[in-house]
């Protein structure tokens, strides 16, 4: 009667041990098949910037649209400043910048402020065109740059300005900006 019981115990056991082990086994493979579809699905991410149509941004890269709205906001946060904005204005670029950039962003715009501090000089800039790199994560901007002193206008200059950007996630960075001059050599800062 013992040798029953103790059989019928074991088997029971031995199923409850089979079962255990399938359910495993199949949570494995379900888990494994999940990690791999997230792994290489492509992720995106819905913005709201202050444009008339939705925009997305994905991990497989930066649109041109999304490149060429982000290169207008920063093209026009970097180039229309005042010395009364100076530290605001220090930190919003700085807020854009790529980590691995920062400290060579941040000596630049340090340059900038200094000599502007305590003037009455003032910079105001006007887009006329826009050209996107996606794939070189590169933009150029072409317009009009006015200085001021006070309510006069000194200067008004044609002027072309390269950005270059990082895309890491889903974080477009800024890594460095640059004045083309018309023999195409570039002049860093302004």
């Amino acid at each position: 009667m013992h040798a029953q019981f103790s059989h019928e115990r074991s088997q029971t056991l031995l199923r409850q041990r089979n079962m255990f082990a399938m359910v495993s086994a199949s949570l494995a493979i379900a888990l494994t098949i999940a990690g791999g579809l997230a792994a290489t699905r492509n992720r995106e991410v819905v913005l709201l910037p202050t444009i008339s149509k939705p925009l997305t941004i994905s991990s497989a890269g930066v649109s041109a649209e999304y490149l060429e709205f982000v290169t207008r906001d920063a093209a026009l946060m970097l180039l229309n400043r005042s010395p009364e904005g100076l530290d605001y204005w220090m930190a919003q670029i700085l807020g854009l910048a790529d980590p691995a950039s920062h400290g060579r962003l941040k000596a630049d715009l340090v340059r900038i402020v200094e000599e502007q501090r305590g003037s009455d000089v003032t910079q105001a800039f006007v887009i006329k065109s826009m050209t996107v790199d996606p794939t070189g994560l590169t933009s150029e901007v072409k317009g009009t740059l006015k200085t001021f002193v006070g309510a006069q206008v000194i200067a008004s200059d044609e002027r072309r300005f390269r950005f270059t950007w990082t895309y890491q996630g889903l974080r477009l960075a800024l890594a460095g900006f640059a004045q083309i001059s018309n023999d195409s050599k570039t002049k860093e800062g302004q």
